[in-house]
């Protein structure tokens, strides 16, 4: 077994990153976006494996809101004349992905989990999209595993300041939830309030819990 030292200064193989797309992941138990990571190495290079971190973000400053959209995200926001100061970057995922060894590049998949649910901030942000693109950025850092000039393996940390941006369609974010709840969403409740809506329900011979909302919205409550 080869012994870990530390690593030389200046050694360490420098890598670049570029997100090459995004897809439904497919098969999946659950709604999950796949993105394609694009990690350039430093020419013929041998790297051993990357230990890789990913930050997923939106940077909500970098696209117009059209006032549907400027009134569903209200809650995040405020109201849209303070936008200059309140829109902010919010985070959706972290990451963590062992690459294997390559040389020269590689392709890497990244899973993101997706979910109807209203207590995620990005997720309420999404849902007040209907089209365009969503902003992201993508902070990478973690540790390259390298051998030196000596065969010794040596491990390196990812710079800083190393991250790439994309423009992700909300249709691909569309498509990948509606793959698993095509035409519907989910509302998580208190254990209390699912009692008493079950129990509205019944008293008043209602079909579906679409019609429970329907009835309540509408302010005709019976009994």
């Amino acid at each position: 077994m080869q012994q870990l030292t530390p690593p030389l200064a200046g050694r360490a193989p420098e890598l670049a990153f570029d997100v090459a797309g995004v897809a439904p992941l497919t098969p999946a138990a659950a709604p999950t976006l796949c993105f394609t990571v694009r990690i350039d190495g430093a020419g013929d290079r041998p790297i051993r494996s990357v230990m890789l971190q990913t930050q997923l973000q939106i940077a909500a400053r970098r696209r117009r809101y059209d006032p549907a959209a400027e009134d569903q995200l209200f809650e995040l926001f405020g109201e849209p004349e303070r936008w200059g100061s309140t829109l902010r970057t919010l985070p959706w995922a972290q990451l963590t992905k062992v690459v294997p060894a390559f040389t020269g590049s590689t392709l890497v998949e990244l899973a993101v989990p997706c979910t109807y649910d209203f207590d995620v901030v990005a997720t309420r942000y999404l849902l007040a999209l209907r089209d365009g693109e969503v902003p992201l950025e993508l902070l990478f850092s973690g540790t390259v595993f390298y051998t030196d000039a000596g065969g010794r393996l040596q491990a390196g940390q990812i710079s800083w300041n190393q991250e790439a941006d994309y423009a992700m369609p909300v249709a691909v974010w569309r498509e990948t939830l509606d793959r698993h709840f095509p035409g519907c969403g989910w509302l998580r409740l208190g254990s209390e309030s699912l009692t008493r809506l079950a129990a509205y329900r019944s008293r008043n011979a209602l079909a579906t819990w679409d019609d429970v909302v329907e009835r309540l919205l509408a302010g005709e409550a019976g009994p």
